[in-house]
C-alpha cells in the first residue's frame, strides 16, 4: 500500500451513531484497494452515545491520531442538563435559549472551531513527514473542512476531498440556533471557500449533490451510505407472536405515524390486539410523553434505550416492518439516512414518512422494499399498516430483495476510483 490518505473526522469509535459509520467503513475497506489510511480525530470529544463494539472495524493498517480538543459543549450540558449534540432546542428555558443562541452565533461554523488551529499545526508536519498525498475532511461538524482549507493552502500538492454528510449553509440546524444574518453570511462565505478550493467535493445523496453544485458552481460526486456485509444483516426472518414495527436510532417526532397506528387500531380489533411499535435509541422526550399519554397507544408502544450496533441484525430479524422517518425540514428531499440501507439489507419491508419524491423514496422504489408516505398522509400510512398486517396474519414471509449495489465494500471501491482520479 504505497498510496496514503488522511481522514479528518470528529466522529470516530467509540463514539456511536450515524456520523461514525460512513468513514469507519470506508477506512475499513480502503486497504483492500491499495490505500493506507490515517485518521485524525479528537482525543476527548463531547459525545454522549458510545459503542465499543465499533472498534473492531478499525483495520490494523489504519493509524489513528488522537489530538486533544477543547470545546464548550460540556459547559452547555452542565448548565442546561442536556446531552451534548442531541436535540439542542429541546429545552425551552431562558438559559437554554440563550446558550443555544451563543452556540449558533459565537462559535462559527460550530463549537469545534477551536480545534482547527492546533490540528493544522500538527497535521502539516505529519503529512509532510509521512508523505501523505490525499486528505479527506468530513462534516458536520464543518470545522473539519476549515482544517482541510488551511492544509491545502500550506501544501498545494495535497489532493483534498471535502465530504458533506449534511448541508452546511442551508442546514435547518442554523434556524433552530437562531443564527443571525451576518453569521449566516459567514457560513455561506466559508462554505463557498471550501467548495472552491477542494479538489473533489463529495456528498451522500443525489439531491444534496445538486444543491452543492448550485452553491459552488462545480461538479459534485455522490457516494451514498450503505451496509456492511460483515455485520450479518441477512439473518433469517423470525416470526414472533406480535406484528412488530420497529424504528431504530435518533428520533425527534413520529406523531403522524402514531396517529395512523391509532386509527388502524380503532377500526381493526385484531390489529389492536397484535400490533407492537418499538422505538429503539434516543427519542425526543416530548414525543415519548405524547405517546405514553394516549390511552390507545400506551399499551401498543415501547421505548428501548440505545443498543450496540452489532445487535441490530438480530433485532431486525424479529421485526415485521421497519419504520423510517425523514425529518420535516426544508431539504428533506435530500435526506437518505444510513440506516435505510441496513434496513434494506435485512430484507424487511419499510414504511417511510417523508417526501414521496425524495431520494429515500427513490431508493425504496428501486429496491422494491416499501413505500414513502407524506408526513401528514395518515390515510396512506394506515393503508400500508393494514396491508402488511393482513400479510402477516396470513402467515406470509415479509421478505424483500435486499439492497444490491449499496454494500460498503462496493462503495469503497467507488471511492478508491475517485481518489485515483
Amino acid at each position: 500500500m504505497n498510496k496514503k490518505l488522511l481522514v479528518v473526522t470528529y466522529y470516530w469509535p467509540p463514539s456511536a451513531g450515524s456520523g461514525v459509520q460512513r468513514w469507519l467503513k470506508f477506512v475499513k475497506y480502503l486497504p483492500e484497494f491499495g490505500w493506507m489510511p490515517y485518521v485524525c480525530t479528537p482525543q476527548n470529544p463531547a459525545f454522549d452515545l458510545r459503542d465499543e463494539t465499533l472498534l473492531k472495524d478499525v483495520p490494523p493498517a489504519a493509524e489513528v491520531l488522537h489530538l486533544p480538543i477543547s470545546e464548550p459543549h460540556r459547559m452547555f450540558s452542565r448548565l442546561t442538563k442536556n446531552k451534548p449534540g442531541v436535540f439542542p432546542s429541546e429545552k425551552k428555558s431562558l438559559t437554554a435559549s440563550l446558550l443555544a443562541f451563543m452556540r449558533g452565533n459565537f462559535f462559527v461554523p460550530d463549537p469545534r472551531i477551536g480545534w482547527v488551529r492546533p490540528a493544522v499545526g500538527f497535521l502539516e508536519d505529519f503529512i509532510r513527514h509521512e508523505k501523505i498525498s490525499h486528505l479527506i475532511t468530513t462534516g458536520p461538524p464543518h470545522s473539519m473542512h476549515l482544517i482541510g482549507l488551511r492544509l491545502k493552502k500550506r501544501i498545494p500538492s495535497l489532493c483534498w476531498v471535502a465530504d458533506f454528510r449534511d448541508p452546511w449553509s442551508e442546514w435547518h440546524l442554523l434556524d433552530e440556533l437562531k443564527v443571525t444574518a451576518p453569521v449566516r453570511w459567514l457560513h455561506q462565505r466559508m462554505e463557498k471557500m471550501v467548495l472552491a478550493q477542494a479538489d473533489k467535493v463529495l456528498t451522500v445523496t443525489p439531491y444534496l449533490s445538486k444543491r452543492f453544485e448550485t452553491l459552488g458552481g462545480r461538479s459534485v460526486t455522490c457516494i451514498t451510505n450503505g451496509y456492511d456485509d460483515d455485520d450479518g444483516w441477512n439473518m433469517p426472518y423470525v416470526r414472533t407472536k406480535h406484528f412488530t414495527i420497529r424504528h431504530t436510532g435518533l428520533l425527534r417526532d413520529a406523531w403522524p405515524f402514531m396517529e395512523a397506528v391509532k386509527q388502524a387500531a380503532l377500526v381493526n380489533d385484531e390489529f389492536r390486539r397484535d400490533v407492537r411499535v418499538e422505538f429503539t435509541g434516543v427519542v425526543h422526550a416530548g414525543f415519548r410523553q405524547q405517546a405514553e399519554a394516549d390511552d390507545v397507544l400506551r399499551s401498543l408502544t415501547s421505548f428501548v434505550p440505545y443498543v450496540p450496533h452489532n445487535t441490530l441484525p438480530a433485532l431486525y430479524a424479529q421485526t415485521d416492518v421497519l419504520l423510517l422517518i425523514i425529518p420535516n425540514v426544508p431539504l428533506a428531499r435530500g435526506y437518505l439516512p444510513g440506516k435505510l440501507f441496513e434496513y434494506l439489507a435485512s430484507k424487511r419491508p419499510v414504511i417511510g414518512l417523508g417526501p414521496e419524491d425524495g431520494d429515500a423514496a427513490a431508493v425504496l422504489r428501486q429496491a422494491g422494499a416499501g413505500q414513502m408516505a407524506g408526513w401528514t398522509n395518515t390515510g396512506k400510512i394506515k393503508q400500508l399498516l393494514l396491508m402488511y398486517f393482513d400479510l402477516w396474519k396470513q402467515g406470509e414471509s415479509l421478505t424483500t430483495a435486499g439492497a444490491p449495489g449499496f454494500s460498503r465494500r462496493q462503495l469503497t471501491f467507488n471511492l478508491a476510483q475517485l481518489l485515483e482520479q
